[in-house]
């Protein structure tokens, strides 16, 4: 059964074609290379994983509440329009959500699988081909594993999101070969991070917490290469190329901020579109979840040297400037760690299963004796 009869809206044509612009660039230096690069390259190999095997696709899940997400985390909670709504219709309402929000996430993982194989033709450095290579790999098993959870577990799919497609459509047509950088590895991917730690801490579900740790455990490599990459790169801009790119990340950042309102989920079931999402700007729950949603993104604008006033000015009017305090790098290390807690928890799980095979084993055998 194909993919398109799961969709909630028909998606137009079988391809989304998005025309690419700038080179495909070969380096003949082959010795010379940045240790830190290299380092998260060798780390990118060593990390590989088979997303068939390490997840235990057997758990349940709910397709009305995927995520097993507290009563607080519904958007429309204490509305007039909430209220008024039957018990079917607050379950299909649940059931769309958790379609809608894991089809954004296939999308974007598949627009970061394109954008990573552009990088590897695009990027000058031999260094940041390799480790983009690594990631285009990452990518494809994200997509991979969104759509098996996708298709078994809810049987629904939403279209992109156009905030996420015009974004994605702007990095790939530039020419400069920072701007698909810029574009995924900074705003897209750092988004997407905090979206997944959001949904992975709040989850109640085993699979989804899996899931969303074992993609989050690669998806923190892959904000800390175009850390590395750009900040090398943009200290050498002269203010004229480097303003072009706070643009950039100004007009990205508003695009990505609107990418979680839920609009198309409104539209889908026929509610009140713009009473639904006044009442969902206005939350407080929602603004402190889209606070928390920039709390990746705006360190790393920060670290790469694109600090100017109207970057500030942007995220001050976005109320989301105080995560500039964040420090990257420790919330990597915890993601790295919550994956790794997973895995021993998993295997201690394992462990004390086959000490009841065994204990049993002996027992029966006793009992012949």
């Amino acid at each position: 059964m194909s993919s398109y009869d799961f969709y909630v809206t028909p998606v137009p044509g079988d391809t989304w074609n998005v025309p690419m612009a700038g080179d495909a660039r070969f380096t003949w230096e082959y010795d010379d290379g940045r240790d830190r690069l290299l380092n998260l390259y060798q780390k990118g190999k060593d990390k590989q994983w088979d997303a068939q095997k390490r997840i235990d696709w057997d758990l349940e899940v709910d397709p009305i509440n995927v995520a097993g997400l507290p009563e607080q985390f519904n958007p429309l909670l204490g509305s007039d329009i909430w209220d008024k709504m039957s018990q079917k219709e607050r379950d299909e309402f649940g059931r769309h959500q958790g379609s809608w929000l894991f089809s954004q996430f296939l999308h974007g993982e598949q627009g970061a699988l394109n954008v990573s194989a552009r990088i590897v033709q695009s990027v000058p450095d031999l260094d940041s081909k390799f480790y983009a290579a690594t990631q285009t790999m990452d990518e494809a098993r994200h997509v991979e594993l969104y759509t098996k959870f996708l298709h078994e577990k809810i049987g629904m799919y939403y279209p992109v999101n156009q905030d996420l497609a015009r974004l994605l459509a702007d990095a790939l047509e530039d020419s400069r070969w920072d701007l698909p950088y810029l574009g995924m590895q900074v705003l897209i991917e750092g988004l997407a991070l905090a979206a997944f730690g959001l949904y992975r801490d709040m989850s109640t579900n085993p699979l989804v917490k899996q899931l969303l740790a074992y993609v989050m455990q690669d998806e923190a490599r892959h904000v800390a290469f175009g850390r590395l990459a750009l900040k090398d790169y943009y200290a050498e801009l002269t203010e004229k190329e480097r303003a072009e790119r706070q643009e950039f990340v100004v007009e990205g950042c508003y695009l990505m901020r609107d990418r979680f309102q839920g609009r198309e989920v409104f539209e889908t079931l026929d509610m009140p579109v713009q009473e639904c999402l006044e009442y969902v700007d206005n939350s407080a729950m929602y603004t402190l979840y889209q606070s928390l949603l920039f709390s990746r993104i705006v360190p790393c604008v920060r670290d790469i040297g694109l600090w100017g006033d109207k970057v500030q000015a942007a995220y001050e009017d976005m109320g989301v400037i105080e995560n500039a305090k964040a420090d990257l790098e420790a919330l990597m290390r915890q993601d790295e760690e919550y994956a790794a807690k997973i895995d021993e928890e998993k295997y201690q799980q394992e462990l004390a299963a086959r000490r009841q095979e065994v204990d049993a084993a002996i027992t029966l055998g006793a009992g012949t004796d």
